[in-house]
């Protein structure tokens, strides 16, 4: 779909879908007003039947006005004027576009960043609403045979109150493109069954990904480069399946060789069973996702090439399947990691740590000024934060702040956590440096602790996105978010600033 922007008044756009605001105590957004003033008062007379009240979120469509030449007009609702948050503005634009479609509209533009949010500017405002229009109308039917019929809506434009700030929504609308484009690659990525999406074949999308870009490089590592690097824990966790574990290395030129690189690391285990310490028959529904990790490195990275960011930027990938059976590693293996540190096993259900130790160890040799790893790791940060806020654990502050600062812009929010020395205790082992998981107790800490000690080398933060990379309500309603491919974009854009 083509997506613009415009300044034209409501009354130059009367044969397109015109999308204006209503709020909660009646009153109407600027561009409704003027369509009310246009039409003798008739949203007024709609309004005063009770026809919309100006809940957040709403709609009622409205389709040729007498004696106006208006087609078609969507009054959305927006809530309370004095009171309309970031997260209450994407449901409004989500209500909208939603509408739109339902409409069978083919054009249409959307008044509401007229809307006062939480002071955010005119250009945060054309980003949220270029992501979350992207975003509704994503879909993937690629297995089904009956498919929904395509989307009606052709052109989206996004009307703007104040031309002078025209430059900056040119550019907010650019980087919401970008954005929408690696959350889709990321969202396809996760959403491919673990029949299709082994190792191999995230190996085979990242070279495409490299194929498309010329700011892009790619190595892949093969088993034997990781048996001689003496990548012991990512072997180990591949040793049970058929499918060959891959490292893959992308990385992105669009600074000067000696501004040192941003490392992103992203878990990719296409299919996790728990291994030999199985898990059961329900909690297997959904493992499909605990490579969400590796296609929110490949999606950010998509954006950052499309918007060619004066950034360098390293996506190590560990793809691993982690199987049961009887060549699969179990609990009380001693494993050697690519640092030299050992690990005892405790769970092979705790191999995303595993995985991930080898791939930050392997990210020393780029010199990184700061790595990032990101890791559908604990069920337990789904307990502690649901599944709004990505967890994130760090061992330098202003890394940590960065991302939050990020996080909070993008409205991909995090939630920091602890990192005490006095949680590393939960992780000692009697026969090795270390064991692979501490028990039940502050699981998602101590999975960051476990993590911490293969990053002592370099500024580094944990994302763990079990709660927010994918939403899993039950059989019928699971899907990949693209999260946190917002959080890191909006990281990297502020780096480059």
């Amino acid at each position: 779909m083509k997506f613009s922007i415009s300044t034209a008044p409501a009354e130059k756009n009367k044969k397109n879908c015109l999308i204006v605001g209503i709020y909660e105590d009646g009153k109407l957004t600027a561009a409704a007003r003027d369509i009310d003033k246009a039409t003798k008062g008739h949203l007024a007379k709609v309004i005063a039947k009770g026809a919309i009240q100006g809940k957040t979120g709403q709609s009622l469509a409205l389709f040729n006005l007498a004696n106006s030449g208006f087609e078609h007009v969507l009054l959305i609702g927006c809530g309370k004027s004095d009171n309309i948050t970031p997260s209450a503005y994407r449901k409004i634009i989500t209500s909208a576009v939603n509408t739109a479609l339902a409409g069978k509209a083919t054009k249409a533009v959307c008044y509401l960043a007229d809307l006062a949010i939480d002071n955010q500017s005119p250009a945060w405002k054309v980003r949220q609403i270029t992501e979350v229009a992207n975003s509704a109308l994503y879909r993937f039917d690629d297995y089904k045979t009956s498919k929904e019929p395509a989307h009606s809506l052709k052109e989206f434009t996004i009307d703007l109150p104040d031309n002078k700030q025209k430059k900056a929504c040119e550019q907010a609308l650019a980087q919401g493109m970008a954005i929408s484009h690696g959350m889709t690659l990321t969202k396809n990525l996760g959403n491919q069954p673990s029949n299709i999406c082994t190792p191999s074949y995230i190996a085979q999308k990242a070279k495409e990904l490299a194929k498309s870009y010329r700011s892009l490089s790619i190595k892949v590592l093969e088993e034997n480069d990781m048996k001689k690097l003496g990548m012991g824990a990512i072997l180990a966790v591949s040793q049970g399946s058929a499918e060959d574990a891959k490292l893959i290395c992308l990385q992105y030129k669009g600074a000067s060789s000696k501004k040192a690189p941003v490392a992103l690391v992203g878990k990719g285990i296409t299919f996790d069973t728990g291994g030999n310490s199985i898990k059961p028959a329900d909690s297997m529904v959904g493992m499909k996702y605990d490579m969400c990790g590796a296609a929110t490195v490949l999606g950010t990275l998509r954006a950052v090439a499309e918007l060619k960011l004066p950034v360098n930027v390293v996506g190590i990938i560990p793809a691993v399947e982690n199987m049961p059976g009887g060549s699969a590693y179990k609990p009380e293996d001693i494993l050697k990691s690519m640092s030299g540190q050992t690990i005892e096993v405790i769970s092979t259900d705790a191999e995303g740590r595993l995985i991930l130790a080898d791939a930050l160890t392997y990210a020393e040799r780029f010199k990184p000024d700061a790595v990032i790893d990101i890791a559908t790791l604990t069920g337990a940060v789904v307990i502690a934060l649901g599944f709004h806020a990505t967890g994130l654990l760090s061992n330098n502050e202003k890394l940590a702040d960065d991302l939050l600062r990020a996080g909070k812009e993008s409205n991909d929010r995090a939630w920091q956590l602890p990192l005490w020395e006095e949680y590393q205790e939960q992780i000692k082992s009697p026969f090795a440096d270390m064991a692979n998981t501490g028990g039940r107790a502050a699981g998602t800490i101590t999975a960051a602790c476990f993590l911490s000690r293969f990053a002592k080398k370099f500024n580094w933060a944990h994302l763990d996105v079990a709660g927010t990379a994918a939403m899993m309500m039950g059989t019928s309603e699971r899907m990949a978010t693209g999260r946190p491919v917002p959080m890191l974009v909006q990281y990297l854009i502020d780096r480059a600033k």
